[in-house]
């Protein structure tokens, strides 16, 4: 590994940013590094464009690309290519890093190098500046420095850091501080609300930042969401029965919810048996790393990358990943996947998006409605679009939980 182990030899890092990096890209360079690619005409008519402003008018763009869309990060990586090997990054033709080699990872303008020595980052820093300028990009000097592993860095949302010897990568503090202003805020809002609809804004941002972290050191961080969260829910059942006691509110609101849990402080909805999970539910699963130089951008390794995301368990509840067990995964209408694994979220707030569309194409419904033998417990999980393609939807739609 590059610096897990007491035995790490890549233990300095280069912590890098780039300033305004969308705002300053060089068109010239840009438009050079895509040679010969079909639309070039198309991109450099789009980036000399320029922009229009109610009260400001128009304003040409002489560098920089528009952000906010797909292509931004896209002509970025453009820009960027060639900034491994002027870092002095080498490969076998396995895929490893030589020895002696930093070894760089980059995430649009965020970066590290992981070196062997101090001296090592002061020279592919040096580099690197000389190499980005010609494009119209520099380091963020408040953002970039030179940091051993045993001191830590922030890198996308996550505190890598050695203690003692043994590399830990845990949910960042900013990171941590972000989801508890947003569960605070989205809380404050549904002051006035009923528990089904706390229940059906808070669940999917809940599951989605804990799906995230699961790859990481995370338990004692969802241990502490989990007691900051108690401490929202109550408030907001304080607040919507002022007049209520105590011992009425924690029993309308607290207890049991989750069968398999021998939790009585479940926050839940009494009529509809709906709950919100804790975080600390979230089993860590282990990150497993990518074989050599495999990309998601492969043709040939589609079936690879489709196989290693659907190894991954998704955040549902146990019912519905038992039904999805029993069902290979497909519907019983259509034949189809009912979850289909041609791109993992990437983020929290793409978790939380994968859910709530989850929920809303998936349901569950007795297959004896169909005309199936059955008993009535023969819950089936089936696509929405597909019920309401059958003639008898006689039987109400079950929400699926998440």
């Amino acid at each position: 590994m590059t610096c897990k182990g007491s035995r790490a030899k890549r233990v300095w890092a280069l912590d890098a940013d780039l300033a305004a990096a969308f705002d300053k890209i060089d068109h010239d360079r840009l438009l050079e590094a895509l040679g010969l690619f079909p639309a070039r005409d198309m991109i450099r008519d789009w980036l000399k464009a320029g922009i229009f402003e109610a009260g400001k008018g128009f304003a040409p763009t002489e560098e920089g690309t528009p952000q906010g869309g797909p292509l931004s990060p896209l002509l970025l990586n453009v820009a960027l290519h060639g900034l491994e090997r002027v870092a002095g990054v080498r490969y076998l033709s396995n895929g490893e890093t030589k020895a002696g080699s930093p070894v760089v990872i980059r995430y649009a303008d965020d970066m590290i190098a992981l070196c062997h020595s101090q001296e090592q980052v002061q020279q592919v820093k040096t580099r690197l500046a000389e190499w980005l300028t010609p494009r119209g990009l520099v380091f963020n000097q408040d953002k970039t420095k030179v940091i051993h592993l045993d001191e830590g860095l922030d890198f996308l949302g996550v505190n890598v850091r050695r203690y003692h010897g043994k590399l830990l990568i845990k949910p960042s503090k900013t990171a941590i501080r972000r989801i508890r202003s947003r569960l605070a805020t989205e809380i404050r809002g549904l002051r006035g609300s009923n528990a089904k609809a706390v229940l059906a804004t808070v669940v999917p941002i809940v599951r989605g930042w804990a799906t995230y972290y699961r790859g990481v050191v995370s338990k004692k961080a969802f241990t502490t969401l989990d007691d900051y969260m108690w401490k929202l829910t109550y408030k907001w059942a304080i607040f919507s029965h002022a007049n209520k006691p105590k011992a009425w509110i924690i029993k309308q609101y607290f207890g049991r919810f989750n069968p398999s849990r021998q939790d009585r402080w479940v926050f839940g909805h009494r009529e509809s048996g709906g709950y919100l999970p804790k975080f600390a539910w979230t089993k860590i699963v282990r990150h497993y790393m990518v074989p050599g130089t495999a990309s998601p951008d492969d043709p040939a390794l589609a079936q690879y990358w489709a196989d290693r995301r659907r190894r991954s368990t998704p955040p549902l509840d146990r019912h519905t990943l038992r039904l999805l067990k029993i069902q290979h995964g497909r519907c019983p209408l259509c034949g189809d996947y009912l979850l289909h694994a041609d791109r993992e979220p990437n983020s929290p707030q793409e978790w939380e998006q994968w859910l709530t569309g989850t929920r809303k194409a998936i349901t569950k419904h007795n297959v004896t409605a169909h005309g199936r033998e059955g008993t009535p417990d023969d819950i089936r999980l089936i696509h929405v679009t597909c019920l309401t393609r059958t003639t008898d939807t006689s039987k109400p739609l079950v929400t699926l939980r998440i």
